[in-house]
């Protein structure tokens, strides 16, 4: 057997593109004491791989360059000599852009034990996306019913996720998102009350016309001139997720843009930022609520799978191109 690895090529400016990284055809690695082989099945594309192999680290190590491409993958073991891990269990964890992941127990994040739903979803709604979107709205947003919530990025994996738990805990929400088809999808699919096209709509006066009384929860997924305007309308006591920066266009340069300072003092708001590696212990239970909310019907899920390991390439470009319609995947 062959193992086909995407490794990072070169060290990207902004957005990685196709020729950021190569593909390797090895042997399968052997196994020592204590490793498992795992033979991937889905591969994630996360917006957050931008930031991981950036020349300058954010939050984690950067990916090494000549290294595998960092990222959560799902697929079942075929090899085992470690002793909790059996030959055709499946598991969701840090396996790289590869067909074989050879590994020990630390790259594991979980069993995946919900048999009766697809497997893909362990990487979605069910994964990284879904338990983010969960958690960050729950802890620092703590939404109450009634409370209106806006979401940046709202058709996103995280953001549609966001929408629809928000919904799930009474609070009336406002999606924003790029193009049309992705607004459709936000009433739609994710049952949004509002959506709004930061490319078509007037995002300052639609704000203020939906929220007279101010955002409670603001869900900030792109940071940049639509968060700007969203700050302009937080409610007295507003409290800001920060998820993402996807609207920044390089780790290297350090964002720019009105200051939120005084905003934050009249409405007596809070902004806190949320990195899902620091609540790695609240995952399992997280998934869990998850998975009976998709099994109810209540928490609705899309997604983008490209097929093949050669599509790993150019994913993530496409990706931050906007090409996708829900999470994006690539099938091995």
């Amino acid at each position: 057997m062959h193992n086909r690895r995407v490794i990072l090529k070169s060290r990207p400016l902004g957005v990685a593109q196709a020729e950021n990284f190569a593909i390797e055809v090895n042997a399968v690695p052997a196994l020592a004491e204590g490793e498992i082989l795992v033979r991937n099945e889905f591969l994630s594309v996360e917006p957050a791989m931008r930031g991981w192999i950036a020349a300058t680290a954010g939050y984690a190590t950067p990916v090494a360059v000549g290294a595998v491409m960092r990222s959560l993958a799902v697929g079942r073991v075929v090899e085992s000599r470690h002793p909790l891990y059996a030959a055709g269990e499946a598991l969701v964890g840090w396996f790289g852009w590869q067909d074989f992941a050879k590994v020990g127990p630390e790259a594991v994040v979980r069993r995946v034990t919900e048999t009766d739903l697809p497997l893909s979803l362990a990487l979605g709604v069910l994964g990284i996306n879904g338990v983010t979107a969960l958690l960050a709205l729950e802890r620092i947003g703590a939404p109450r019913a009634g409370e209106t919530v806006l979401v940046s990025t709202a058709a996103g994996s995280v953001g549609s996720a966001v929408g629809q738990i928000a919904k799930i805990l009474g609070c009336r929400t406002i999606g924003i998102a790029g193009g049309a088809e992705k607004k459709r999808a936000c009433v739609e699919d994710y049952q949004y009350d509002f959506a709004l096209d930061y490319r078509a709509d007037d995002l300052d006066r639609e704000i203020g016309r939906l929220c007279p009384e101010g955002v409670n929860v603001y869900f900030d997924n792109t940071a940049g001139e639509i968060s700007d305007i969203a700050h302009k309308h937080l409610a007295i006591g507003a409290r800001i997720v920060v998820c993402g920066t996807a609207s920044i266009a390089s780790w290297e340069d350090w964002p720019t843009g009105p200051r939120i300072e005084r905003r934050l003092l009249v409405k007596r708001a809070r902004m806190e930022g949320f990195i899902i590696f620091d609540h790695m212990d609240a995952y399992a239970g997280a998934v869990d609520r998850l998975a009976n909310w998709v099994r109810e019907g209540v928490l609705r899920y899309r997604e983008d799978i490209l097929e093949g390991i050669d599509a790993c390439p150019d994913a993530l470009a496409g990706l931050y191109r906007g090409e996708n319609l829900g999470k994006r995947l690539i099938r091995l």
